[in-house]
């Protein structure tokens, strides 16, 4: 509770920014923001106090219980913004727009983006912030020490010292983590504002960038700037750094590039959006309509540079789970329809800011699955799967195993519950696939010219669970609604 209550206040801090901005623009609703933020900080503050003597001392169970409160109080909480200033009114709307942004989902119920004030669109682009920061500390620090889904791969990785007990770690690679975050975001925000972005539109897709969430401050998405490929290609070039794990942006600092260029995880990444990428540049120039930017650049090419930057973004904007969106995907070929829809269940690198299954989860599968005709032959052999040149324990790969199995049936139990509301085949499995995965845009009704405005109450209930579970790695949630879990031994 000490720690929900902390969460609260680091929350509410966030919401007065939110009401600076707001106020820096003259808008009426700085006030509401800064009521939203005094409520927030109220409720954490009175927390704290009440349980400042608590034991300072954190087991697994603790660890689980954190991880997965810790996002639902900050959704429950980031509802205020939006209600208190009239922006969404309906409570389930301003629930599934605030856990789609803690996740950095960046599915929508807004259908009309630019009326609205600039301290609330901020405070959109925030959410995402401070849940791709959240997830890049999880992934690193929190679940490798809990067990979660294979991820305790990193923990010989992590910048910090090596340590049995929570505090040390997160404290060591949070500062350092944080850091690079915040710098990449400047960066980005900086180079869109020379590129043509106003401040404000910069620094809220710089924000929704590095988290690979996806928000945008336009109807069109990205599309809005298909005129000015400099904007599109520097958000490719920040959309594939935030897919990587941020632990090889550490040690890119260093000067370690050693460690970057010959991680496993890495160079498939690369090789995925590379891959993908051209065979889609390739189709878009052949088959599909895109259109070509109409300004005169030293960069633009005509037809073929814009299939290029096109297939890069979108291809990038799916395996990283970002969700924005220059070009109608779903309208371009039956090919890329299915491609990207496999792109769905990639996923960015471990130790990022992307959802769906992770890079280094499918190194993992293929190789035992190759090891298993092996096996079959040498039954007596010892045949260990090997990851960044040294052998796996065989608990990793069953874990990654378990959750691969998990996840499966968390896309069908999810893609029948929107079924079962109605919905039809596309968008069902669209839904399901796309809030699981934690990317944004889907197909059917749910494609990305759409958003989710149109889904039934419960259905928003159903996506915004899928959202959770995917972005807290399936096992941290689905664990706590185990019976054993709540037994004294």
């Amino acid at each position: 509770m000490y720690i929900m209550g902390l969460l609260l206040v680091f929350n509410g801090g966030f919401m007065s920014i939110s009401a600076l901005v707001s106020a820096i623009y003259r808008e009426d609703e700085a006030s509401d923001l800064l009521g939203a933020s005094l409520v927030a900080i109220g409720l954490g503050a009175v927390l704290m106090i009440l349980t400042r003597d608590h034991v300072k001392e954190l087991a697994k169970k603790e660890g689980y219980l954190i991880v997965t409160l810790g996002w639902l109080i900050m959704a429950f909480a980031g509802t205020m913004p939006y209600l208190f200033t009239g922006a969404i009114t309906n409570y389930t709307d301003a629930f599934f727009e605030t856990m789609s942004g803690f996740t950095t989902t960046g599915a929508s119920i807004m259908n009309d983006i630019e009326i609205m004030p600039k301290g609330v669109l901020f405070w959109r682009s925030m959410t995402h912030w401070i849940g791709g920061m959240g997830i890049i500390v999880l992934a690193v620090a929190i679940l490798p020490l809990l067990g979660i889904g294979g991820m305790q791969l990193f923990a010989a990785e992590a910048p910090g010292p090596s340590a049995d007990k929570l505090h040390p770690r997160i404290t060591d690679t949070a500062k350092r983590l944080w850091l690079i975050y915040v710098g990449f975001t400047g960066v980005q925000t900086i180079l869109l504002k020379v590129a043509g972005m106003g401040w404000f539109d910069a620094v809220n897709h710089a924000m929704s960038t590095l988290s690979t969430g996806g928000f945008s401050t336009k109807n069109a998405s990205i599309a809005y700037w298909n005129d000015n490929p400099y904007i599109q290609w520097i958000i490719v070039f920040f959309m594939f750094v935030a897919g990587m794990n941020f632990v090889l942006s550490y040690f890119g600092f260093k000067g370690q590039f050693r460690k970057i260029f010959m991680d496993t995880e890495f160079k498939w990444y690369t090789s995925f959006v590379v891959g993908f990428s051209i065979i889609g540049a390739i189709l878009i120039y052949l088959q599909a309509d895109v259109s070509v930017s109409s300004i005169p650049h030293p960069m633009v090419w005509g037809e073929a540079e814009s299939a290029v930057r096109h297939s890069f973004f979108q291809v990038l904007a799916v395996i990283t789970t970002t969700g924005f969106v220059s070009a109608d995907y779903t309208m371009w070929t039956p090919f890329l329809t299915i491609m990207f829809f496999g792109l769905f269940f990639l996923g960015g690198s471990a130790g990022s800011t992307s959802g769906g299954i992770k890079v280094m989860r499918h190194i993992i599968l293929i190789r035992n699955g190759i090891l298993e005709f092996k096996r079959t032959l040498h039954p007596n052999a010892i045949l260990p799967v090997r990851y960044n040149s040294r052998a796996l324990p065989n608990g990793i790969v069953f874990n990654i195993l378990g959750f691969f199995i998990l996840y499966m049936l968390a896309f069908i139990i999810g893609s029948v519950g929107l079924a079962a509301l109605g919905l039809d085949f596309d968008t069902a499995i669209g839904g399901a696939l796309s809030s699981l995965g934690n990317v944004g845009p889907a197909f059917g009704d749910l494609s990305p010219v759409n958003n989710f405005a149109g889904l039934p109450d419960l259905g928003k209930w159903w996506c915004a669970f899928l959202m959770l579970i995917g972005r807290l790695e399936l096992f941290t949630v689905l664990i706590l609604l185990t019976p054993f879990f709540w037994r004294n031994r």
